[in-house]
């Protein structure tokens, strides 16, 4: 449903204001941005819904949130009537690798072990400053289209993720990758916490960019590196994301590859000092009642990836257990190489359904719960619920519009059930970061996609001709 949006003049806006103060006695207060006549989502404590509802924004934060009557309170330059479409806080996309939508949908078949088969060699191979900025810009505008107005990531050359992420006009919580080996912009292992020191420096006092240490995993880093690693965020009051407790061996891993016995992974980072309250956790599926009482007793917090964990058959996290010990947590869509997109939307509505499945109980994963997961919950558990993540005064004006007179969407009863089983990133009208319009009438304003389809056609080509070399395809059943 197109939007009618309203840009008024400045002039007349001195005229309107001038008339009204001659007749009025209370002169209407101003403002940014008005967005009236929708179905507001607060997502605050009290999950306030509002069936006729107006936002209003100065500057970059909300002001006034409230029914229809707040509209007459205010004058803006722009006013946007949203037509009984749902209004919303932009949604949190909690874990991510966005350059690796480079390698969407390759190695899909006849590979026992993509990580190590198509992930890796594929990353020694290509990845370069130019793949990276050129795959985050997609990436990013992938997110933009479709409602995420904050997103985590982890990977290399991350300050040319941030550099795209800014150009797109969305938030990044975003963690250099520290690894024991040799990698693309890091030579030497502790190169690349020197690395992730200077993505910190640079981005510290971003608007839109929140800098992150994240080591890669507990397989990959030395307890040692480890250790540094959380130093380093510690120094800079930085997050600390990690991928813990992906697969069911990961003791065994560390014990193997680093002579450490470990119970559980998350005994593991309790005992050499790397889980306390600004430790993300990206994916914690093998883990225990005892590791969930550890995690909430430390503060630290999980980013859940419901669908790239059952594709890569890593297992199902115990997502309801969380959420009931009260451990701050939100919903990630993984890499687009593992779960070939980063539609939050979808991922919703796959948390709800597998989590109702896997308990046996319909009740579970109500859908206020998986749109709470999306938008409030991912913002607590990047460490930016005081900011984002709900429409209430005082907080960044991140919002979103979602139609809902499309053929997906209409009728609309719940509207949470509508965004969390019906409506997908297609039905995303309007997007504002920040306080700033970054798509409107699903139009995109901050960038232009057919460069970036240019773009991303000669990062296929380049692909393309890498991939075909890799040891799988000779695995593969002729037909």
């Amino acid at each position: 449903m197109k939007k009618k949006w309203t840009l008024l003049s400045v002039m007349a806006l001195a005229l309107a204001s001038a008339t009204f103060s001659t007749t009025h006695a209370v002169e209407k207060k101003s403002a940014d941005l008005i967005i009236k006549n929708g179905q507001v989502l607060t997502m605050n404590s009290k999950k306030d819904r509002f069936d006729n509802g107006t936002i209003v924004v100065k500057n970059n934060k909300i002001v006034a949130v409230g029914d229809a009557k707040l509209a007459d309170e205010y004058s803006a330059p722009k006013v946007v009537d949203a037509g009984g479409d749902i209004v919303m806080p932009g949604m949190v996309n909690s874990h991510n690798h966005v350059p690796m939508v480079a390698f969407r949908s390759i190695g899909e078949e006849g590979v026992g072990n993509r990580l190590f088969e198509v992930f890796f060699p594929l990353e020694g191979e290509l990845l370069s400053r130019d793949l990276i900025y050129k795959a985050s810009i997609h990436g990013a505008i992938e997110m933009a289209m479709g409602g995420v107005t904050t997103y985590s990531d982890m990977y290399y050359h991350e300050d040319e993720i941030a550099k795209a992420t800014e150009t797109i006009g969305i938030r990044g919580v975003l963690g250099e990758t520290v690894i024991s080996s040799p990698v693309v912009d890091a030579p030497t292992p502790y190169g690349g916490l020197q690395y992730a020191e200077e993505f910190i420096k640079q981005y510290k006092n971003s608007d839109l960019i929140v800098p992150a240490v994240a080591p890669h995993a507990t397989y990959t880093v030395s307890p040692e590196m480890l250790k540094a690693s959380k130093a380093l965020a510690d120094k800079y009051k930085v997050p600390f994301i990690i991928h813990a407790a992906e697969f069911a061996d990961e003791p065994q891993r560390i014990e193997k590859k680093f002579g450490v016995k470990a119970d559980s992974v998350i005994k593991y980072f309790d005992s050499i000092g790397i889980l306390d309250n600004n430790t993300i956790l990206a994916h914690a599926i093998h883990i225990s009642d005892e590791d969930i009482q550890l995690i909430k007793q430390k503060g630290a917090t999980i980013a859940h990836n419901p669908i790239a964990n059952t594709k890569g058959a890593t297992g199902v996290a115990p997502a309801i257990k969380i959420d009931q010990a009260g451990v701050a947590m939100g919903l990630g869509t993984d890499g687009p190489m593992s779960s070939n997109t980063m539609d939050v939307f979808g991922t919703m509505g796959y948390a709800a359904r597998v989590h109702k499945l896997v308990n046996g109980d319909q009740s579970l994963m109500p859908p206020s719960k998986v749109v709470e997961l999306a938008t409030i919950g991912g913002a607590k558990a990047l460490g930016l619920g005081d900011k984002i993540g709900s429409l209430e005064v005082g907080k960044l004006a991140d919002i979103i519009i979602v139609d809902v007179h499309a053929p997906n969407t209409f009728p609309t009863y719940d509207p949470y059930a509508t965004i969390a089983y019906a409506a997908g990133p297609q039905n995303v009208t309007d997007v504002i970061v920040n306080g700033k319009i970054i798509v409107e009438n699903k139009t995109l304003k901050t960038y232009d996609y057919q460069k970036d389809l240019k773009d991303m056609t000669d990062v296929y080509n380049k692909v393309k001709e890498v991939e075909q070399t890799l040891e799988f395809h000779k695995k593969k059943p002729q037909n």
